[in-house]
This record gives structure tokens, sequence and C-alpha cells, in this order.
């Protein structure tokens, strides 16, 4: 699991990039512990809300002065030199400085997943896991073939960096170009017309998706749209852009998800979450996700840049395709 050169280790992925019987176990594995721990259920929508109240905060903090939106220097999905790196890691030693400082961020990141996880081995009650990480360790004392052949420390580390990286910068990226999609569109205000009417002031909850077409066109239009898995999956991009089924692929044109009478349609074409056995294994979490951070945010702020500045839909360089560093002025509605 672990390539190591220079001194230096990066994660090998259990579930992203790995194969064969060790990726169909950490993948099945997965999927039931996390629908055990609520994925797609009331008490996972009760903590994403919860979080989308405390992004609220952040920004009713700065008083509807600049609030910078920018990549961070991430060391798990910044640049795509990684997956290099795990395919011919004797590259290390001869790459530039800037490529051993990732290097030297996965081995920090690495350091500080195993030491949560031992933490949490010397505290362990298999009769009162409390996450997956308890659930994973609870299979290590199984004492079985299958523990000892894939529930070991290496798989634990890659799964939780896998989770991380592909559950969390994903979905960040997402509402990131979200936000910038609405400063440099002007429909934006039907969005936050239709959660007026739908929602008024009251909490956003998954049961207002129904009701609310064009809000969920928006969404779907922007992952159509934005196509941030594109440098790691290239055959997204020809289903995403595909004139046959979306009528101007290369604008923002959330109408590519709505009949002509206004309700929400699907459409084949749309799989930025992947199709098939290796599609995403966190899907349902990402949509609730973005659903009610997306509505609390343009309930509670509408969203204008400064003056003079450029909204670029350029994305930045990198696996992920982010959008660039950008201001934004958040200004209450209250």
């Amino acid at each position: 699991m672990w390539k190591r050169t220079h001194k230096a280790s990066l994660i090998s992925c259990t579930i992203l990039f790995s194969s064969g019987e060790n990726w169909k176990v950490m993948r099945r594995f997965t999927l039931s512990t996390l629908r055990d721990y609520g994925m797609g259920k009331k008490t996972i929508e009760d903590k994403i809300t919860e979080e989308a109240e405390c992004l609220v905060q952040v920004f009713q903090s700065y008083g509807g002065e600049y609030l910078q939106f920018q990549i961070r220097p991430n060391f798990m999905v910044k640049n795509s030199v990684v997956i290099l790196y795990n395919s011919f890691p004797f590259l290390v030693g001869l790459l530039p400085g800037s490529h051993k400082k990732l290097v030297e961020n996965f081995s920090h990141f690495r350091n500080f997943i195993t030491a949560t996880f031992t933490k949490q081995r010397n505290e362990l009650d298999v009769n009162n896991q409390r996450s997956l990480i308890d659930t994973f360790l609870a299979k290590q004392q199984e004492g079985n073939p299958e523990s000892s052949l894939y529930y070991h420390d290496e798989n634990l580390t890659a799964l939780v960096f896998n989770l991380f990286s592909a559950g969390m910068e994903t979905t960040s990226t997402t509402l990131r170009w979200g936000l910038l999609l609405m400063m440099k569109y002007p429909d934006i205000r039907k969005v936050q017309d239709e959660i007026e009417r739908v929602i008024g002031t009251t909490q956003p909850k998954l049961e207002h998706r129904k009701q609310m077409p064009y809000t969920d066109a928006v969404i779907h239009e922007s992952l159509r749209y934005v196509d941030i898995g594109t440098t790691v999956i290239p055959v997204l991009s020809s289903s995403l852009r595909y004139k046959a089924y979306f009528e101007k692929p290369y604008e923002f044109f959330p109408e590519h998800f709505l009949d002509s009478e206004g309700n929400f349609k699907k459409n084949d074409a749309f799989i930025p979450f992947s199709i098939g056995k290796r599609s995403c294994a966190g899907e349902k979490l990402a949509r609730m996700e973005l659903f009610l951070f997306f509505t609390t945010l343009l309930q509670r702020f509408t969203y204008k840049a400064p003056p003079g500045a450029v909204l670029d839909p350029t994305p930045a360089p990198g696996s992920l395709n982010g959008p660039l560093p950008y201001e934004i002025c958040a200004i209450s509605r209250a």
C-alpha cells in the first residue's frame, strides 16, 4: 500500500484508484458503514444543517465586507502530480522543490491520520462504536482471514485520506463555484425568489427540494458546467458537454434541467459522480450537502463582487477544476 522513496511516502487510494478484491472489500465496507452512521438519513441532514449555520455565522462576521474565497495550497487534491508520484515514486527526488513540499504535506497528513486512529484504538469500545474509524478498528479485532488481509492500518490510513479528499474538497469546490456563478449571472434572483416562496425564513430541509425545481436545476447545472473532476476522469467531460443532450454545453444554462413548464427534468448525460461500479461512494451525501448549504447561503445573503472585480470562470490548474481565487461581498438579507 505504501510507496516509499527519498524518505517520503504517498497514500495509495483504497477506493479511488485501487483495484481487485481490496477495492471491493473497502468500498463495500465504506458504503455499509456510512449508511449505518446516517448517510442519506434524517440524522445526517441535521448535522449538515448545523455545519451550514456555522458557515453563515462566519459570513455574517464580515458584515458585508470582502471575503476572499481562494484556492488553498491543498495537499490532498491540489496537484495531479500526486498520481504521477504513486505511479513512478522514484521521480520524487528528481522534481523541483515545490513538488517535494507536496510530498512533505502528504506525510504530515498521513501522520495526523495515524495519530488519530491510534488514539481511538486505545479508547475503543467495540460495543459502543462512535465513527467509521471505530468500526474499522473493531473489524481488525475479529481475527478472521479477511481482517488481517484487508483491515490493516495502511488501508485505514488510505481510506480516511480518501474520505477527506474526495468527500470534503469536491463539495467545497462546487460550492465556491456556485457562489461565483451566482455573482456572474443575474438570474440569482430566481433562486432567491423560489427560496422565499417555498422556504421563507425557516430552516431549509431536503423535503423542500421537490418544490424547488429552479434551485435544483441551478445546482445540477453548476455540477455540469464546472466539471470539477475532468482531470481525474477525462471521460466525464464528453458526457457533460455533449450537445445532443445539452443545448448550450459550454454556457451556464440552468434550463438544461427544466422542461417547458419550469419543472425539473432529469438528463441521462448528467453523470458528475460517474456511473457504474466506480461511481462516487458518497453521492447521496454530496447531493444533500450541496442542496442544504446552497439554499442556506442563498437564503441568508445576496452575493456581489467588489467594485471593478472581474469574475473569471476559468478553472485553476490542479486535479480538481476549482475556481480561481476571488473576493465576494456577502450582504445579509435579514
